[in-house]
């Protein structure tokens, strides 16, 4: 499942975020400001953020997101907590370290434990699209391409906007395609109306 975002108004609001830093903060970066609208999506839909144990699906009520980092020993899952109760800022701090530490290979079993779900965001390679990987035992995975400026009709008229596609794999076995759909669409929806996330 596949959709394109309009991501004005997130840019827009990452941009506000990263003017009022504080020395010594951590730049937020569109993957934290996803991380948040993906949690608090996840949150509104319990079907996708689910595992399986063994032949059990098993529902959380909290969003543990785990952001997928090329490491230099392969793919790692890193987990940022309760991302649905952290601010943007959080996030941003909480990603940045676990990025160094898997970057330098300093990671702990912890870090990597526990995620309900998986964000992996290519967008930095000029990635348009792609279908992620499940990262077992999680039923879905979001796949995140680059923010690009294209062509867009609205009320008749032609505008240029930064347009970002996302891509949901999901486990039909524990997610219908309904599911993981609407699930999408309150991503979409939080990420062209960020302010409705926070």
């Amino acid at each position: 499942l596949t959709v394109s975002v309009d991501m004005t108004r997130s840019l827009e609001l990452r941009e506000r975020l990263v003017a009022r830093l504080r020395d010594g903060e951590t730049k937020p970066t569109v993957s934290d400001l996803l991380t948040k609208v993906a949690a608090a999506a996840l949150v509104r839909h319990p079907a996708v953020n689910a595992h399986f144990a063994g032949d059990k699906i098993v529902r959380f009520p909290y969003a543990h997101v785990g952001i997928a980092v090329a490491a230099p020993n392969g793919l790692v899952v890193p987990v940022i907590r309760d991302a649905d109760r952290k601010t943007i800022q959080q996030i941003a701090t909480a990603r940045s370290d676990l990025v160094r530490r898997a970057r330098d290979g300093k990671l702990q079993r912890e870090d990597l434990a526990e995620g309900t779900f998986t964000i992996s965001n290519l967008g930095m390679f000029g990635i348009e699209q792609f279908v992620a990987v499940l990262n077992p035992p999680q039923a879905a995975i979001l796949a995140v391409g680059a923010t690009e400026e294209k062509p867009v009709v609205r009320g008749g008229a032609v505008e240029v906007r930064p347009l970002m596609s996302m891509t949901i794999t999901c486990d039909h076995r524990a997610i219908d395609g309904a599911d993981g759909a609407e699930f999408l669409r309150t991503v979409r929806e939080l990420l062209e109306e960020p302010a409705l996330a926070l």
